[in-house]
């Protein structure tokens, strides 16, 4: 990295090699984990050209950062050596990125920078991925310090506190509008970094980190990560500051993995708490399913079914699981957390457990008392809803059940009742795994698969170490047990993978937004374009980190630049310049001149035609067909000569290969003529953008090419050609010849006529000093190479992303964003100030009228499309005040999906209109604002209730962003009936206060 100086690396403390010898032999584990707690990696990434100003007895250097000064904050318990060198980089006033699994104390250095923050009277933000997480965040840090506030997309509380928590997509809104409170701001700590990877709101992360002023330094904190130090790389570069990273994979509480075979019996132990892989037991846990299919005999089907409890829910799956938990409490593992894939499922194996108990009858009472005092926030009717009361008799007996499709009050009790010890087994998707400290002593995983939205795979290494991480307590357990249900054999290397596999890499998911494009061409410095935002986004960075072939490729070419003869003189340089540039203009004929309207009717049977593919000269072949090929699955066509541009035609040519190259499929292998070898001719599929040149000559072609005589007779009959044309053979003029009257194609055709008369009488062009033309020849190929190569390392992605700029930015001109200069005009005002839905939508509709013809009930209902949140699978009937509505947004989606289509922006109309109109709640919302009780709307779809809440918190957060885009363009009916709708959805058990504010 350029800007890097140096990546000091160090591993704390130094390993002995005594403790590395005797790692293997029985030494017994704890002592063995003492001296593994003791390990930590710390790496620092330094801009060029920097110097630290810190006193070194109180600070350290740079790369062993120590702080013997007065604390910020005490603990009431010794610092693990992460924590202590995390505290250090801290005091130096320097950003740090900690990489850590869940249980192993990360918030510690997230309060050490509050602390220092409050110590020295500046302010602090916290960001959190989610609202859920920044109200749990906003609980723990109140009760840690005094002065903190809370700012989520619908919960304001203390804005001028000197700690702020609030979402990330707040951060970036106070960003884009330069907000006075960033003054103070001395930290900004991310938390849960690795949402950085989310395919829909990764980008928010990244614009945030680029955004931030450089005065302010940042706290990272992320999950073990395994390029911690690349990402380190990307902070220090974009802000020219140190950026530390404290990167320990140390359990506190060590794990052992268990496998239990689905229908079988018994747990296997794979991983031991050394993280040693057993395959002795592996060997018997696979053995267990053969047995299991031989002793089935005809009933092999019964063991598949078991596989098929996700959807089913039947006894055999019931009964394993039932199984699992009731052994788990025997043998007094509890508090176990059993992952399932599924929210149905999770309910389902919930209720499964109907025969089990595990609360004593004290802690019955206390869960019930909590849970009345926690419903005391809602109103009477909300109270009765089935899904609060069905909850009691199960969180009573110490089971519950815990995914995003639950209201959000019992989630939250769930919450509290599991860290008080009430609940023993909790059923629960993955999202529990995300965020606040709520270890188990047990975890369960029902699957080993899961369904990410495009298939059903294993679940990566990354996601295990995420959930299984949940497992041992600090401080209680001796160790954490992981115990995974398998339904069929599995790989022994997919299962090691899985369990012992590197965490997963940060990987950017950086894309341009309208909502970003329009707020950056509106800000007033210049510093912010959006261009400056994509040479500085994370992907670039990756992009160009990951070049280091091409680097190499670069070196080499240099060197052999350097031995080159580089006496020769000027007009050699010259001679070649031209030659170059007469190469460069001819390739961009061709591309003109091999258009399928252009050329097809010239590729005759017969036809001489150059093919030149990537850096190989297949010299003069002769065309014996032109094909349109559909696209064809991959490997079901004979392996053609392909074009990175790609072709539909196919023009099969007789070409020059090497002998015996194409027996048993394999691909040709060129031979061109000129190295005198012997070769055969052989029909070669060849995409159009191949051809180089064509000539005007065409010679006969046998009728039958399966003989070799008949094709070496072309050869010859080529061969032939080459000794009578030395000059080269005679090309079909564009303009004359194939009668392109394109006035680039002319003027094209010019510029070579004119390059080529000077490069013919050029004093060069006869000369025979062979040997100094060919040495400089090469000479100016490797060094435009060069060129060539560093272009493409630093351009080619920029240039997809300036390119898609250019695209969007001709979208927005159109639609009457931004006028033919880049000024953002009043639609585009509007549009900059919504980030919840598709804002090119939403602005259309306030500008074409379609909002003013509805009340506000109907306006409510309108807007809920644009949230995104859960699918229905039922079939929607609306009634007439809202269909017609639904169907004015869904011209207008299609209309602006067509336009951003003509702008080349990949986008398919149909896919694009189903995505952003997403009528599933239409009814509910209508109802619900024209006063519905909860009780009824639920009954109107299958969609969660918890689901149903959420989308209508964030239904309330994106009317009150129209209603300040109305207020910003002076609309004041508009911004009356958007405040309207969204005080018509302010009640009752939607809007109930979380437990945790």
């Amino acid at each position: 990295m350029e800007e890097s100086s140096g990546l000091g690396k160090r591993k704390l403390p130094e390993e002995n090699s005594e403790f590395k010898e005797s790692e293997t032999q029985n030494q017994d584990s704890a002592s063995k984990r003492r001296s593994l707690a003791r390990t930590c990696v710390h790496e620092v990434a330094v801009p060029s050209g920097y110097t630290a100003s810190k006193d070194e007895s109180i600070h350290g250097t740079l790369s062993d950062p120590v702080f013997n000064g007065e604390m910020a904050k005490t603990y009431p318990f010794n610092l693990d050596p992460f924590q202590s060198v995390s505290v250090a980089c801290l005091e130096r006033n320097e950003s740090i990125l900690v990489s850590a699994h869940t249980s192993a104390g990360k918030t510690a250095v997230a309060e050490y920078a509050i602390a220092m923050a409050f110590r020295d009277k500046q302010r602090v933000i916290y960001t959190s991925p989610l609202k859920a997480l920044s109200n749990q965040k906003f609980r723990e840090l109140s009760q840690e310090f005094s002065d903190v506030g809370l700012m989520t997309g619908d919960v304001t509380l203390s804005p001028n506190a000197s700690c702020l928590v609030m979402t990330t997509e707040i951060l970036r809104g106070m960003l884009y509008r330069g907000s006075e409170v960033l003054k103070e701001v001395a930290w900004v700590i991310f938390d849960e970094i690795h949402y950085m990877k989310d395919r829909e709101r990764g980008v928010v992360w990244e614009e945030s980190i680029i955004f931030l002023p450089p005065a302010i330094k940042m706290v990272f904190l992320s999950a073990t990560m395994s390029n911690a130090t690349e990402f380190a790389e990307w902070i220090c570069n974009i802000h020219k500051q140190p950026c530390h990273v404290v990167y320990t994979d140390f359990r506190p509480t060590p794990l052992q993995h268990y496998v239990f075979p689905m229908g079988g019996s018994g747990l296997y132990l794979v991983v031991d708490e050394n993280e040693q892989f057993r395959e002795d037991n592996f060997v018997k846990l696979q053995d267990t399913f053969s047995k299991q299919k031989q002793g089935d005999g005809n009933k092999s089907v019964n063991t598949k079914s078991s596989g098929r409890i996700a959807k089913g829910g039947n006894a055999s799956g019931g009964s394993d699981i039932y199984k699992i938990v009731k052994m788990i409490m025997e043998r007094k593992f509890q508090p176990v957390i059993i992952f399932s894939f599924s929210r149905r499922e999770c309910e389902q194996h919930a209720m499964s457990m109907s025969k089990l108990d595990f609360n004593t009858q004290e802690e019955k009472d206390v869960v019930e008392q909590v849970f009345r005092n926690a419903i005391l926030c809602l109103n009477e009717e909300d109270r009765n809803l089935p899904a609060i009361e069905l909850m009691l008799p199960l969180l009573q007996r110490g089971i519950a059940v815990h995914h995003s499709g639950l209201l959000p009050i019992i989630k939250e009790l769930v919450e509290l009742l599991f860290q008080e010890g009430l609940v023993k087994a909790l059923f629960a998707t993955e999202t529990f795994a995300m965020g606040l400290n709520m270890p188990a002593k047990t975890v369960v995983f029902t699957s080993v698969k899961k369904w990410d939205g495009d298939s059903h795979r294993y679940i990566g290494s990354g996601e295990y170490i995420q959930m299984s991480g949940r497992a041992g307590r600090r401080g209680k357990d001796e160790r954490g047990i992981c115990i995974i249900m398998i339904d069929e054999q599995m790989e022994m290397n997919t299962l090691k993978d899985m369990m012992l596999g590197k965490p997963a890499p940060l990987v950017s998911t950086f894309r341009l937004s309208y909502y970003s494009i329009l707020n950056l061409m509106s800000r007033a410095e210049g510093q912010f374009t959006a261009e400056h935002v994509i040479r500085h986004s994370f992907h670039q960075f990756q992009y160009e980190k990951a070049l280091p072939d091409i680097g190499n490729k670069v070196s080499k070419l240099e060197e052999e630049a350097a031995t080159l003869d580089a006496s020769v003189e000027a007009e050699v340089a010259e001679y070649h310049q031209l030659r170059l540039s007469l190469t460069q203009l001819e390739k961009k004929m061709m591309a003109e001149t091999t258009r399928p309207e252009r050329v097809l009717s010239f590729l005759l049977p017969g036809r001489l035609v150059k093919i030149r593919e990537g850096g190989t000269d297949w010299g003069w072949g002769v065309v014996v067909n032109v094909v349109k090929k559909p696209p064809a699955p991959s490997g079901s066509l004979p392996p053609a000569l392909s074009s990175s541009r790609g072709s539909s035609y196919i023009v099969d040519t007789l070409l020059h290969c090497s002998l015996g190259s194409s027996e048993n499929g394999s691909r040709p292998k060129p031979c061109p003529p000129r190295h005198g070898e012997k070769g055969e001719m052989h029909v070669v599929p060849v995409q159009l953008p191949l051809i180089s040149a064509l000539s005007k000559l065409r010679i006969s072609v046998p009728s039958d090419l399966r003989p070799v005589e008949a094709r070496q007779s072309v050869l010859l009959a080529v061969q032939e050609l080459g000794k009578r044309f030395p000059q080269g053979l005679p090309k079909l003029n564009p303009v004359k010849d194939m009668s392109i009257e394109d006035p680039e194609v002319v003027e094209l055709m010019n510029q070579i006529e004119k390059f080529e008369e000077k490069l013919f009488s050029h004093p060069l062009h006869k000369s025979q000093d062979e040997h100094q033309i060919k040495c400089f020849q090469r000479k100016a190929e490797v060094n435009h190479e060069i060129q060539q190569l560093k272009s493409k390392m630093r351009d080619s992605q920029l240039q997809k992303f300036r390119d898609e700029l250019k695209n969007r930015s001709r979208v927005l001109k159109k639609l009457g964003h931004i006028d033919a200069d880049g000024v953002v005009q009043l639609k585009g005002r509007a549009a900059c100030l919504i980030d919840t839905g598709d804002e090119l939508l939403v602005t259309e509709l306030m500008f074409n009228g379609t909002f003013n013809d509805l009340d506000h009930h109907q306006t409510a209902a309108l807007a809920s499309c644009f949230v995104p949140g859960d699918k229905s699978s039922e079939q929607i009937h609306l009634r007439q005040e809202l269909a017609k509505p639904l169907q004015q947004l869904q011209n207008s989606a299609r209309t602006i999906a067509e336009i951003q289509h003509e702008c080349k922006l990949d986008v398919n109309v149909e896919e694009y209109v189903e995505a952003v109109v997403r009528p599933y709640l239409m009814d509910v919302i209508y109802c619900w604002s024209k006063g519905a009780s909860f009780a009824e709307v639920i009954q109107m779809t299958d969609i969660f209730e918890g689901s149903i809440i959420r989308i209508s918190r964030r239904l309330d957060e994106f009317l009150n962003q129209l209603r300040g885009a109305a207020n910003a363009v002076g609309e004041a009916n508009l911004e009356n009936k958007f405040a309207a709708a969204s005080e018509s959805l302010r009640r009752g058990i939607m809007f109930a206060n979380s437990l945790y504010l």
